[in-house]
């Protein structure tokens, strides 16, 4: 690679890490190319990406960003997976790290704020932005529903009782 290569990857990746939600760094020693194709798919159709470059250009790229500092998690060989959900790319690394026993999470950044592995896996069981928003519209749906079956109550009571009378009566009769 020369130097203006470099510098355009250096670029791209400061472009791309800036407006990331959260970025996860991870060891991948060992890992074979169908496992890091594996990761990449599920990154991708989560909404995020999977970038492997060199530590070096990789520091320079993050050091020109608004995200915390990562740079002494840069030993190795590195992946780093990001995304514009903030959930995203820990839930995903996790759940891989779960399953390959060569890839290590070793931290991340969430913005400002630096991540180290048990961050990374606390986030990873968090519920994402839509299943909080699904909550949150099922318990203002719930009250609702609630009302409409309490109003409609007395008037079930009311069929149920004219319905025995009638049995009643046909009965007797």
């Amino acid at each position: 690679m020369d130097r203006a290569e470099k510098r355009e990857l250096v670029a791209s990746l400061q472009s791309t890490l800036s407006g990331a939600g959260s970025i996860v760094l991870a060891q991948n020693a060992g890992l074979n190319v169908a496992a890091l194709e594996s990761l990449r798919r599920d990154i991708k159709q989560a909404g995020g990406q999977v970038k492997i470059a060199k530590n070096r250009l990789a520091k320079l790229a993050l050091n020109e960003t608004d995200n915390a500092d990562m740079s002494a998690l840069f030993t190795g060989p590195i992946v780093i997976a990001y995304a514009d959900d903030p959930m995203t790319a820990p839930k995903i690394a996790a759940k891989f790290a779960e399953k390959n026993a060569k890839y290590v999470v070793l931290g991340g950044a969430m913005g400002q704020t630096a991540l180290d592995a048990d961050s990374v896996k606390a986030l990873s069981t968090m519920p994402s932005l839509d299943e909080l928003r699904a909550t949150l519209a099922g318990m203002l749906k719930q009250p609702a529903t609630r009302i409409a079956s309490v109003v409609v109550a007395p008037a079930g009571g009311i069929a149920r009782l004219l319905s025995a009378h009638a049995e009643k009566s046909n009965e007797a009769a």
